[in-house]
């Protein structure tokens, strides 16, 4: 059986995990991202259902966005990003703590978000490609927004002037 190295985080319902099969030669290297009955083996039983690819320019800030029902299994393929994660259940002990990763394709572990939290990302290179698998389809309706700046969560971006959509400004 192949074991993922998993480790939990400060928040307890997100996973770091680094895939088992890493390998690397004179090509370049070689990464099994995904592998359903790996993931069943390590106790990680969620059903993926749609792959979605954000290419970013630098100080790009994409999000904070979640929902109530989506797990997300998050990874860089491409250049660096400083990934924020915000617990928004407000039925827990943890609601409005976050916790950040510097993520690249250099080191390609994966965070694993629960449903209730949400997720954004600066890009920190000249530009970074952002991967996610999803375990429902996107559905923006049904998504809540935290304003990447909320003064109560005092989220410490490697920026000032992030480059931000119409939506991450205004929302």
């Amino acid at each position: 059986m192949n074991k993922f190295n998993i480790e939990k985080t400060k928040l307890s319902k997100v996973l770091k995990i680094t895939p088992p099969t890493i390998f690397n030669d004179f090509r370049g290297n070689y990464i099994e991202t995904y592998n359903e009955d790996i993931y069943n083996q390590n106790g990680i039983n969620i059903k993926f259902i749609q792959d979605d690819i954000s290419t970013s320019k630098q100080n790009v800030l994409r999000g904070i966005h979640g929902d109530e029902k989506t797990w997300k299994l998050v990874s860089c393929l491409h250049g660096e990003f400083y990934l924020v994660i915000v617990n928004w259940d407000k039925n827990s002990k943890e609601y409005q703590q976050w916790i950040s990763f510097e993520m690249s394709s250099s080191n390609p572990f994966q965070i694993l978000i629960p449903p209730k939290y949400g997720n954004g990302h600066l890009v920190t290179s000249k530009e970074a490609i952002f991967h996610y698998k999803q375990s429902t389809l996107y559905d923006r309706d049904s998504q809540f927004t935290i304003h990447w700046n909320d003064p109560k969560l005092k989220i410490k971006w490697p920026t000032e002037n992030p480059i931000l959509s119409e939506r991450d400004k205004n929302e």
